[in-house]
């Protein structure tokens, strides 16, 4: 478990969530050019309004994480990268499965690290 400072993901969140389909419902959800991983749902998702709908649910219900990452090994996922500040999720990865490479991009430094991996591996 991740220890968070509010209530995320949990029925505690439904007035955001709903708020949030108010919102979304009143743009347009373009199709997915690669599909996203819905953690709500641990499979993928491409047509803009199954994105919506993951989006609002996603935000007062579970994450399925490690169904989620062990969905995207078992399609050939082989690196995953980290974007933002921390490599909790990066160390998530790991205890999943050791033999997979986790990169992690939180400023200029560790993008360009990243992005001379994947030319290396690449």
């Amino acid at each position: 478990m991740l220890p968070v400072s509010a209530p995320f993901h949990s029925t505690l969140m439904q007035p955001a969530a709903d708020r949030l389909k108010e919102v979304l419902d009143g743009i347009e959800v373009a199709d997915a050019k690669i599909p996203v991983i819905a953690n709500v749902t641990a499979r993928p998702e491409q047509k803009g309004d199954e994105i919506r709908q993951v989006l609002v649910k996603q935000a007062a219900s579970p994450v399925l994480w490690e169904d989620s990452v062990r969905y995207m090994m078992e399609n050939g996922v082989d690196t995953f990268i980290e974007v933002g500040p921390g490599k909790v999720l990066t160390g998530f990865v790991k205890k999943i499965d050791r033999s997979y490479t986790g990169q992690n991009v939180e400023d200029l430094a560790s993008l360009e690290k990243t992005l001379a991996y994947l030319k290396e591996v690449r």
